[in-house]
């Protein structure tokens, strides 16, 4: 009796976990539940709607809420990716931002922590393979699949705060956006079935907190993110501002600027813009 009752209690754990790992309870109790990270995605508000997830990141950093604290909404209403562009936030995606309070000497690595944090939880969490482009798209096949964007705001020898917000195309169809198929797709269109939300968030904060503890502990990230980005070496158009520049992309500096190769021999330098690929 004792060995039926043990397989009963397991039986019981698995449902659970099942659970918590359904669609149909994605909610802040069970991405948290049984989390294990220290302080990255402890602290979930979550809502069925906003107009964007930075807003309200915004609003709680400045208040000062703990370190690690994520801002998830199953639907964004005015999602903003780069350059002030509209994203896409349908439910089934995942449309999250996180908190933090980094040395002012790891800002301008946030974007590739959070890129490769993005990365290796796609990859773990589906077994698809993606690839980089610089400087933060996240692709499959070619496609844009997840964009982050980040915003902060800094004193001359401190960061107030920093926010990272993360656009994941998950159960998105993309047939119902036909405007965007020749560059976006989802991951539900990739692997033809649908995919967890909630295991997808539980494997990026782990992913998230574990990047981060590295770069505080002085340990640098551009190896693997340079290894991954697929815009070196080609010819590439970089639009900065209003002005567009041709060449090779070249490498990447130690602050993850690009580095332009241009058809005057000049090598430029750039730590944002608009990259196309030639």
């Amino acid at each position: 009796m004792q060995e039926k009752g043990t397989q009963c209690q397991d039986r019981q754990e698995k449902l659970c976990y099942i659970y918590l790992m359904s669609e149909d309870n994605f909610n802040s109790t069970a991405i948290t539940n049984g989390l294990n990270t220290r302080f990255i995605g402890q602290n979930v508000l979550y809502y069925p709607i906003l107009t964007s997830t930075m807003e309200i990141a915004r609003q709680q950093a400045i208040k000062k809420a703990l370190e690690g604290t994520a801002v998830i909404a199953v639907r964004q209403t005015r999602g903003k990716g780069r350059l002030n562009r509209t994203w896409l936030s349908p439910e089934g995606n995942i449309s999250m931002s996180i908190i933090l309070y980094p040395a002012k000497k790891h800002l301008p690595f946030l974007t590739i922590l959070a890129s490769l944090a993005v990365l290796h939880s796609i990859e773990d969490s589906t077994g698809l393979k993606c690839q980089l482009k610089w400087p933060n798209d996240v692709l499959i096949n070619g496609k844009k699949v997840s964009g982050i964007l980040l915003e902060s705001q800094a004193k001359t020898d401190n960061v107030v705060y920093a926010t990272i917000g993360f656009g994941i195309n998950v159960n998105m169809k993309l047939k119902d956006y036909p405007e965007i198929t020749s560059i976006a797709t989802s991951l539900s269109d990739e692997l033809g079935k649908t995919t967890s939300r909630l295991a997808l968030i539980r494997n990026l904060f782990t992913e998230v907190e574990e990047l981060y503890l590295k770069l505080q502990s002085g340990q640098s990230l551009l190896d693997e993110w340079q290894e991954r980005l697929i815009t070196l070496g080609k010819n590439i158009h970089v639009r900065s501002g209003e002005a567009i520049f041709e060449g090779i992309a070249e490498s990447v500096a130690e602050d993850g600027g690009l580095l332009l190769r241009c058809s005057d021999g000049n090598l430029m330098k750039f730590m944002a813009g608009d990259v196309t690929l030639r």
